[in-house]
């Protein structure tokens, strides 16, 4: 397990972790796979659950090869990368999948492109010649082959960058790429992650992070780096201060590959942090996960969840090494020792200073933050996860508001929805209406025929939902708020209040719970449409620590008052 050193209270007083820190994470995340490595080296299968790529033991190899080589890259032993060049040598004669349209060694190549950029020479360089030939054929696939149609076009561009960087031909898969996701950019830092409104955390450990990297190992700086500065600008606000990131979209199992576009800040120079306040935030991050081992098995291995293994943060493709994505979040030990953002005193991050209510138009979210207790809530008017014509919810994204320190539940946490024939419909495809200081606003189609507009304006820990909903008179409309485990005790509080519209209020039992804890309770409010419209308004509250009063509605002005007397007006 995780031997660390001392906590250092004087260069870090927020999180007590320096660089020697994630060095010795990293040291002991490689050392804990070390079982699983085939006997030829070119595999690393990690017990439990199979992706659907069946490319696991790949997996483990290339994800931790990256780390290894931020690791060495950034002052470590050479000796760790033996294996992996002794894999590198015989995974290619069988042992490792052809690379194919949309097959996931796709994904792997980037990786191992990547770390063999980063350490050509101490590992590639002493490559024998045919084994060298043999992986460049192996890799020259990415090259030749369709990428999923979405951050995956970056894999293709990781690769190339390798093939640059020994005077080959990349067969123009760097333009081809970058090109690709510029259809995707919404502005303010924020891609889309594909055709559909996917925004999530990929946006800043795969759509920022391989253009950083490129641009840091002598590709093009702009616009990625512009970009990546005004992403961060608002980032840095989604951390808790505990060192959480939000759970929120998929693939969260990756966590702290969250820390990744921090580091990525940091190495083009481009970051609106301090260094100190960088640290902080990226060190919060990992420490939050490994300091009490709380996302680790007893073998020491990252587990399929966000603390223990949970089967509801999964997806189809996830499996027993998928976890090590968490490796982009060692990108900062490729700045040397003496970088400022390893040598500076920590200083606090964004929600420890003051409340944040920060509106994102591009992908419609609100980040919502207060300093009294350091907790982050990300209200959600624009990102959806929808197939075009739409489908089933997905709770890792179809929600209202999720936040660092809940998670989604069954029946559906913070939603608003319709109850027709005794079933609560779905939220489906998100329209955003718009996001500014402090709200943003979204409609929805429950039903072909019927419509829901909403509105969501916070101010400390306080969030008033306004929806304007369009059915038959009669129709339920029921609003859920957050999901707490019964265990959550009076450390974290929430409350549902009706403002306007609900008559009645009732408490729903979720057996299976949430990410942080089994039997959660779920507060629920409804009431009956008017026809041809009808208003709903509450006031939903997350809290860890006392609350102030709640704000005051006032239909006829369309205004809400806060318990310090600001006066809003509604923006719809």
């Amino acid at each position: 397990m995780f031997v660390l050193p001392p906590e250092d209270r004087s260069l870090s007083p927020y999180t007590g972790w320096t660089r020697a820190h994630w060095e010795a994470a990293a040291d002991a995340l490689l050392s804990a796979v070390e079982p699983y490595r085939s006997p030829d080296h070119s595999l690393i299968t990690l017990p439990g659950r199979a992706s659907w790529s069946d490319c696991d033991g790949l997996e483990g190899y290339a994800r931790t090869f990256l780390l290894a080589a931020f690791r060495v890259a950034g002052g470590g032993d050479p000796a760790a990368l033996q294996p992996y060049a002794e894999g590198l040598a015989t995974g290619l004669l069988g042992a490792w999948p052809e690379i194919k349209d949309r097959f996931q060694p796709m994904v792997e190549a980037a990786s191992i492109a990547i770390g063999l950029r980063l350490t050509r020479a101490q590992l590639w360089d002493r490559l024998p010649a045919e084994v060298q030939e043999r992986t460049l054929e192996w890799l020259r696939g990415t090259l030749r082959h369709k990428p999923v149609d979405n951050n995956w076009h970056l894999f293709p561009v990781a690769v190339a960058g390798f093939f640059h960087d020994l005077g080959l031909d990349d067969e123009g898969a760097i333009e081809r790429g970058l090109n690709r996701i510029e259809r995707w950019y919404e502005g303010d830092g924020w891609y889309r992650d594909g055709d559909g409104r996917d925004f999530d955390h990929y946006n800043g450990w795969a759509m920022h992070l391989y253009p950083a990297v490129h641009a840091y190992l002598g590709g093009p700086v702009e616009p990625y780096a512009t970009r990546l500065r005004a992403f961060l600008s608002n980032y840095g606000s989604a951390f808790d201060a505990n060192g959480a990131p939000v759970y929120h979209g998929r693939s969260v199992i990756y966590r702290f590959a969250a820390a990744a576009p921090v580091w990525a800040g940091e190495l083009l120079g481009v970051s609106p942090y301090s260094p100190g306040t960088a640290r902080r935030l990226a060190s919060g991050a990992l420490r939050h996960f490994l300091a009490d081992g709380r996302a680790l098995s007893p073998q020491g291995l990252l587990t399929l969840g966000w603390y223990g293994p949970h089967e509801p943060s999964l997806q189809p493709y996830s499996g027993s090494a998928s976890p090590y994505w968490a490796s982009k979040g060692f990108l900062g030990l490729l700045l040397p020792a003496d970088h400022p953002a390893w040598t500076e005193v920590e200083e606090p991050g964004p929600v420890e200073r003051a409340d944040q209510a920060i509106g994102l138009p591009g992908p419609g979210l609100l980040v919502h933050s207060t300093a009294a207790d350091g907790l982050v809530r990300l209200v959600n008017h624009g990102s959806d996860h929808q197939p075009p014509g739409g489908g089933p919810d997905d709770p890792l994204y179809q929600r209202l508001a999720y936040s660092t320190r809940t998670g989604p539940s069954t029946p559906a946490d913070n939603h608003v929805a319709l109850v027709i024939d005794g079933e609560t419909t779905s939220r489906g495809p998100i329209t955003p209406l718009g996001a500014g200081p402090g709200w943003a606003a979204s409609s929805c189609r429950p039903t072909p025929s019927t419509l829901i507009e909403s509105v969501s304006m916070v101010r400390g820990p306080h969030e008033v939902r306004l929806h304007r909903v369009t059915a038959p008179s009669g129709t339920v409309v029921r609003q859920t708020g957050w999901a707490l485990p019964e265990t959550a005790g009076e450390e974290l509080s929430s409350a549902l209040l009706p403002l306007h519209g609900f008559t009645r209020s009732s408490v729903l039992k979720s057996p299976e719970g949430t990410v942080f804890g089994p039997d959660a309770l779920v507060p629920c409010l409804e009431g009956e449409c008017g026809e041809p419209e009808s208003v709903f308004a509450c006031v939903v509250t997350l809290s860890a620590a006392p609350a102030p009063p709640p704000p005051v509605y006032d239909p006829v002005a369309a205004t809400v008052t806060w318990h310090d007397g600001t006066v809003q007006e509604i923006p719809l």
